[in-house]
């Protein structure tokens, strides 16, 4: 007989980019050409200290265990690096040190909710908040982004959600935002500081975009005063110095909750590899000039894609803001063609043409509220970039494809429009 998985193991859901990634290695295998825009990886090498470094610690043996929380001197590395950086007023003791950013969504949420507590969550969301939410037994709430207010979190949502939830616990908040590329100005981030001070209400603040703000500075929920307290902000290598193999991150904390966290890495994890940790902490002191010139290249990415969706007819984005991410509105194309927005995606990728293909994501894949879009990631040279701009049109003009898609996809079929811009 075969044993029977959990009602949660059954329920639960993945960050469909993983998938689409499959799906297009899979058809590039077969000899497909296609302009990979679905995950959200850097295409450079890591920065050069990391891999020096990180050489360096295995040939000198830094390959056994270490404490939970983290090595004592990346800790001190990465409060300094916040400090200098984000105005976060950390010390040693406020940081953790784990397998990339990811993980402390689900450490966050095991710190906090108990069952029936309710969490707010702004929508389009990163797909894996989901799953650590209701691993807790806690309720997800959702708040819309609207591309009409440049995708920034609504106060008022956030304001009714403390007023009329029966158990008001958790906030999640992803700036700069994926997949809108959003960001939680100033005042945003002051207003709802204001809003939870001294209440029993914690932010998990997802915070791996934050070299890629392209106006004005990265800010932090934690530079607000009160806020260290409240919140656990979470950092990652994947994005800022190209790592995203390297599986390092790490979360800035009070530090009661910090020992808690590390807690959770000890009868889990045991703790992050030594020698991951020695290259990050060089990466942090010592490539900040190599970092930055990728970050430059990042947002000439971006820009040249923004740009050129913006040409196209029936596709309307907003100037690039921050992230490596473009999500355009495309409604007018789907409700023409009767199919929805995940379902244009895969279309672009699998049926539009025999032998190119484009791999991008429909915005449900990031809730109800990315109906409509299509998420871009800028990782591929720029002259991939162009030549998928140069294929969007062909395939939104090929209708006989796209019906013969559906034909064989009725799951993608567009069953009423979707709002237009």
């Amino acid at each position: 007989m075969t044993v029977q998985l959990s009602e949660f193991a059954k329920s639960l859901t993945v960050e469909t980019a993983f998938t689409v990634l499959a799906v297009a290695k899979q058809l590039k295998a077969s000899g497909k050409d296609v302009v990979e825009l679905e995950i959200g990886d850097s295409p450079f090498e890591s920065t050069a200290s990391a891999k020096r470094f990180g050489v360096s610690a295995i040939e000198s043996n830094q390959t056994h265990y270490c404490p939970s929380p983290g090595l004592p001197e990346f800790r001190a590395a990465a409060a300094e690096f916040v400090k200098s950086e984000f105005h976060i007023p950390a010390a040693s003791e406020n940081i953790v040190v784990g397998p990339g950013a990811k993980v402390f969504e689900q450490f966050f949420c095991e710190a906090f909710l108990n069952p029936g507590d309710e969490v707010l969550v702004f929508s389009p969301y990163f797909p894996t908040y989901l799953p650590n939410i209701l691993r807790r037994g806690a309720k997800p709430v959702f708040s819309s982004l609207e591309q009409s207010n440049e995708f920034r979190p609504n106060l008022k949502d956030v304001e009714k959600f403390l007023s009329d939830s029966p158990s008001p616990r958790a906030i999640f908040l992803n700036t700069p935002h994926n997949p809108t590329g959003g960001v939680a100005t100033d005042e945003d981030l002051a207003g709802l500081a204001d809003l939870i001070r001294v209440k029993n209400v914690a932010v998990f603040s997802d915070e791996p975009y934050c070299h890629m703000v392209w106006r004005g500075r990265h800010r932090s929920i934690l530079e607000y005063p009160g806020m260290m307290d409240q919140c656990v902000a979470a950092y990652t290598f994947s994005k800022s110095y190209s790592m995203s193999g390297w599986r390092l991150g790490f979360a800035v904390t009070a530090e009661p909750i910090a020992t808690s966290i590390a807690k959770m890495i000890n009868t889990t994890l045991s703790c992050t590899p030594p020698i991951v940790q020695i290259a990050g902490m060089h990466a942090l002191q010592s490539d900040q000039a190599e970092r930055d010139q990728q970050m430059a290249k990042f947002q000439e990415k971006v820009q040249l894609l923004a740009r050129g969706l913006n040409e196209i007819d029936g596709i309307h984005t907003l100037d690039p803001t921050a992230t490596f991410y473009v999500f355009p509105n495309v409604a007018p194309i789907c409700n023409r063609l009767k199919i929805t927005s995940h379902g244009l995606a895969l279309y672009l990728l699998e049926a539009a043409d025999d032998d190119f293909g484009v791999a991008c994501l429909g915005g449900e894949c990031f809730g109800e509220a990315g109906h409509g879009f299509l998420r871009f990631s800028c990782a591929e040279p720029n002259d991939r970039l162009a030549k998928a701009l140069e294929f969007l049109p062909v395939a939104f003009s090929r209708e006989d494809r796209v019906n013969e898609y559906l034909k064989n996809h009725p799951e993608f079929q567009l069953e009423n429009p979707y709002p237009q811009p």
